[in-house]
């Protein structure tokens, strides 16, 4: 069974990048597409990006803009996304998980495998 495991997170200031990271145990990461998702206090998870199982598709949220980019390494069982441009509001805990459906990519119900999450907080 696919387990996951995100890090990466911190506290930035606005402007600023981090890079986060999730690494999959339990089967090749290979098989699976992967997507990011965010929770932010009070409101419902939404999907920020997500890449192919054969790497050749993503989808970015809108609110993303260009600022993020997801990215996978199947030799290091991992996927990656670099967030630049951090704003304050994009503070939240980010999961990674894996789409049922790549039809159904943006909608964060239909995600299995979630992670514990990663804290990524931006300051003013």
């Amino acid at each position: 069974q696919l387990h996951l495991v995100e890090s990466g997170g911190g506290l930035v200031q606005a402007g600023g990048s981090l890079r986060l990271s999730c690494l999959a145990s339990g089967e090749p990461i290979a098989r699976y597409g992967v997507g990011w998702l965010r929770q932010q206090p009070g409101k419902e998870r939404e999907v920020v990006a997500a890449i192919s199982r054969s790497g050749s598709l993503t989808y970015y949220g809108d609110f993303v803009k260009g600022r993020f980019t997801i990215s996978r390494d199947d030799s290091k069982n991992s996927v990656f996304l670099q967030m630049n441009s951090l704003r304050p509001e994009d503070t939240a805990v980010y999961y990674c998980a894996w789409p049922n459906n790549w039809r159904s990519v943006a909608d964060p119900t239909d995600y299995g495998s979630w992670g514990q999450g990663t804290q990524v907080s931006v300051s003013s």
